[in-house]
């Protein structure tokens, strides 16, 4: 792959936050944001508005609940975390079309934009998984 291909296909598989949110307020029915990220709980209590939370340890047992008719956008804690990149890969697997969200909730947070406290409730091991 040369350095052209590896950026075209960087752009295909990710979505930089100013680009989801613009997006997001011009066509909010084509996206499905979805926080998978593991650890304990009390560190995820904030998620990005209106994000649908299943951790990447709960995923298999939920995949029910996430549309094959939209964009999915997965995220997790940040650049150094690949758990959104893992569950990227298993749901294009499982015919999902799927962006990772560049730099997770801690890019997010960082530029101030929207987000609020998670009520999921779940059973996830305070083990990250990245």
């Amino acid at each position: 792959m040369n350095a052209l291909e590896y950026f075209n296909a960087r752009l295909n598989a990710t979505i930089s936050p100013m680009d989801y949110l613009r997006s997001m307020k011009m066509n909010p029915e084509k996206y499905f944001l979805l926080d998978v990220r593991n650890g304990p709980k009390n560190l995820r209590n904030i998620i990005i508005k209106d994000a649908n939370v299943i951790p990447e340890q709960e995923l298999k047992n939920h995949l029910d609940e996430i549309p094959k008719d939209k964009e999915i956008i997965v995220y997790c804690w940040d650049v150094w975390c690949n758990t959104a990149a893992k569950v990227a890969k298993f749901l294009l697997e499982n015919g999902y079309n799927v962006k990772e969200l560049t730099g997770g909730i801690t890019a997010w947070k960082e530029m101030n934009f929207p987000v609020s406290k998670s009520t999921y409730n779940d059973n996830v091991t305070n083990n990250c998984g990245c």
